[in-house]
């Protein structure tokens, strides 16, 4: 699947969005790199942090299906009835994605309005990370 792809599957996930208290729908479309495709939206609840975001959402299907390798996502997220808007990850979704790619492979993708995009690489959104190759160094 190229990334206009991904990107549209990104935006059609938003309409299964459960965002009745910030009216802002996010849907996420996670890579493999054999080209299976995940999806998620963000799902709200009246107990803010018992919701989870979009891109959390894909993951968590993907890795409970057996997924391990990911390649990339695209996000797109913006009003309900509107166009996305460069909406990027959240800083617990940065940290969640963080354990499962390769931090100069993995790319994040961010859908503009027009349903064009830009690429990132997942390092230049998280730098200095914390995650399991520190923990997992000799002492």
């Amino acid at each position: 699947m190229d990334y206009t792809e991904l990107c549209k599957t990104a935006d059609e996930a938003r309409k299964n969005s459960y965002c009745v208290y910030s009216g802002f729908s996010v849907g996420a479309a996670l890579l493999t790199p054999d080209g299976r495709v995940y999806t998620g939206c963000n799902i709200e609840n009246a107990a803010y942090p018992a919701g989870i975001c979009a891109e959390r959402t894909a993951f968590c299907k993907a890795i409970s299906e057996g997924e391990r390798e990911f390649r990339a996502i695209a996000v797109a997220g913006g009003r309900i009835g509107e166009a996305p808007d460069d909406a990027f990850p959240c800083g617990v979704c940065r940290q969640f994605m963080n354990e499962f790619v390769d931090s100069d492979s993995f790319e994040v993708i961010i859908v503009h309005r027009d349903l064009s995009y830009t690429t990132y690489r997942f390092g230049e959104l998280l730098p200095y990370s914390f995650g399991s190759k520190i923990l997992k160094k000799e002492l």
